[in-house]
């Protein structure tokens, strides 16, 4: 079978904003370890600004819940139709996978019928749920490389070895600079995710905490994160003018969230980014209906933000479905605010998590693991 051309550009499949950080932290890294390497295919602003050359943009997959994704699959599988024929035409040298398991696992079909390694940076999350879909990565992907320390287990129990290299925000965020910052006691973050049917149902949700808030903690100021590529005009939309916010550029964003007293955050890596910043997080999901009687059906863990999942306990409250009411939010909110003990606690558990993610290098540790199995391929015994 035919293999991926050598002298090629390598394949990149991104479909959510912190697969777009991720993936320009490993373009970097790769650039790094063979100045010689080009890079087309799906990603966002930040892997473009790393010299991807792309060919769609991740936003033309970006969808949330297992009904919403079923109601966007006519126009999934025409793109990938499209996709096929560009990667017959590019022969790239390899195709690297970035999160994203429902669109990225049917790239990696593809790519075996053409011949094309396949590498899987920052692993789907099947140990949340359809845990025997790691038959299918050990089918279908050459290297499956990890980022939570709790996955080398999870993989070695379907006789998987696989490769980790700790978490790739270690290289991103300026902990050093971010330590010595001081939060606002009275300054409250607002991330209410990437993708414009999370930002119109958690919004709302949100402003109707403060609203809440507002009535034994008048001096409490709001602070919202843009996530990239998101419409400032919809934001505004959604927040009520009688309740002051400030908005702030996601290239700010680390300062702002170390900045915060807590934060009101859709669940996501972003709960992890604030979690090794220091910054405590009440984390919402909302989904359809049935999305959420599908989940609680077939999801097998006990929590969905990471921060938890690593730590193994509930450090970061969750209110997920009909939980993420304004006054479930608010309720904890007061907590955290009126009762010093509390809060000190969930700071103290952050510093615990912060040991647990591995040390800083791990796009250069990803990039070297991709390269020399490619090298291997190259070799005339490959």
């Amino acid at each position: 079978m035919q293999k991926g051309n050598p002298s090629g550009p390598i394949w990149f499949s991104v479909g959510e904003a912190s697969g777009d950080l991720h993936g320009a932290e490993l373009m970097k890294a790769l650039r790094q370890a063979d100045p010689g390497v080009s890079f087309t295919g799906m990603g966002g602003p930040a892997m473009e600004a790393e010299g991807l050359r792309p060919r769609h943009s991740m936003r033309e997959i970006s969808l949330v819940g297992i009904t919403e994704i079923l109601g966007g699959l006519p126009r999934i599988l025409k793109l990938l139709r499209v996709i096929r024929g560009e990667l017959e035409a590019i022969r790239p040298r390899a195709i690297i996978l970035v999160d994203c398991p429902e669109f990225n696992f049917r790239i990696a079909r593809i790519a075996r019928k053409l011949g094309i390694p396949v590498y899987y940076y920052i692993s789907p999350q099947i140990w949340a749920w359809r845990s025997g879909r790691a038959e299918f990565l050990r089918e279908f992907v050459r290297k499956v490389i990890c980022i939570l320390p709790f996955e080398r287990d999870f993989y070695a129990k379907y006789g998987m070895d696989v490769d980790y290299v700790g978490h790739p925000l270690m290289d991103v965020l300026p902990l050093d600079r971010l330590d010595a910052a001081q939060p606002d006691e009275n300054r409250v973050g607002l991330l209410p995710g990437s993708r414009t049917k999370e930002v119109s149902s958690l919004l709302p949700v949100f402003a109707d905490t403060a609203r809440l808030l507002a009535a034994d903690h008048p001096g409490l100021e709001y602070v919202l994160v843009r996530a990239p590529g998101m419409d400032e005009s919809l934001l505004r939309a959604l927040w009520p003018d009688d309740i002051p916010v400030s908005f702030v550029s996601p290239d700010d964003r680390y300062e702002t969230f170390r900045s915060c007293k807590f934060i009101l955050a859709a669940s996501g890596t972003v709960t992890l980014e604030t979690a090794l910043i220091g910054t405590p997080v009440l984390v919402a999901y909302k989904v359809s209906p049935l999305s959420e009687l599908i989940g609680r059906l077939l999801v097998n863990v006990e929590f969905i933000s990471l921060p938890n999942l690593i730590l193994g306990r509930e450090i970061y409250p969750e209110f997920i479905g009909k939980k993420a009411s304004p006054e479930n939010l608010a309720r904890t909110a007061r907590n955290w605010l009126d009762d010093p003990e509390a809060y000190r606690e969930v700071k103290d558990g952050l510093n615990v998590l912060r040991t647990m993610v591995g040390d800083p290098g791990a796009p250069l540790r990803a990039a070297r693991i991709i390269l020399d199995d490619l090298g291997k391929l190259a070799s005339p015994t490959g």
